[in-house]
């Protein structure tokens, strides 16, 4: 499968790049909510500055804050497996969450948490530009899906704007309710379709425009 950004030059992936360094460091001294007294690394996310896919989470736990990367505990692990299932690699992807550090006991986010690492969320996502967005938990998901219940609504797809939203359960739910592994994974197992479809949309706009930009250049 070719994906559209192999059209994006070598200038665009280097100020991604450079965005996305900007953007961590930023993260790793920010002092803007009361996390930043209690972590011991701050969680940027880390992943390919190009992916088609980028999956948010929640925050940080206790391997996350140690090893100042996402998803790196039992959860981590299963989120490989769960990847794998959709024939990616973590290489393929960008994770992150939507607080940068550690909650202390691994609490929920509270809003002004969430609100103080909005701005790092935005400019990550301004800057991959992804066709699709994985939210991982009920707190990334509330982002796109306010009001709405996760055990409703996860694995449905939705528009918004150029790109693609799909709430999913947060890998750690299903490894504390085992009846929830079966739901995750048949949701990981849709990605390559939502892709492929949306791949096949954007060729079809592209040959719909073609004719147009073709008889602009007559005048």
């Amino acid at each position: 499968m070719t994906s559209p950004k192999e059209d994006r030059g070598a200038v665009s992936e280097r100020d991604g790049v450079d965005v996305l360094g900007e953007i961590a460091d930023q993260v790793r001294g920010c002092p803007k909510c009361e996390l930043c007294r209690t972590r011991t690394n701050a969680v940027p996310g880390e992943g390919n500055p190009r992916a088609r896919v980028m999956l948010i989470g929640e925050g940080p736990g206790f391997y996350e804050d140690r090893e100042g990367r996402p998803f790196v505990g039992n959860s981590g692990k299963f989120l490989n497996a769960l990847l794998a299932k959709a024939g990616l690699a973590r290489e393929d992807v960008f994770i992150t969450n939507v607080v940068k550090c550690r909650p202390p006991g691994n609490r929920d986010p509270l809003p002004d948490e969430i609100a103080a690492c909005a701005p790092y969320l935005e400019g990550q996502i301004a800057a991959i530009d992804p066709d699709v967005i994985v939210t991982l938990g009920r707190f990334s998901m509330a982002r796109w899906f306010a009001g709405e219940r996760i055990s409703k609504i996860h694995g449905q797809a939705k528009r918004d704007g150029r790109r693609v939203i799909v709430p999913m359960y947060h890998p750690a739910a299903a490894l504390h309710q085992s009846s929830l592994r079966g739901a995750i994974e048949e949701d990981f197992e849709r990605l390559p379709k939502i892709l492929a479809e949306m791949e096949r949309s954007r060729e079809s706009e592209a040959a719909r425009d073609a004719p147009k930009e073709a008889q602009s250049k007559l005048f």
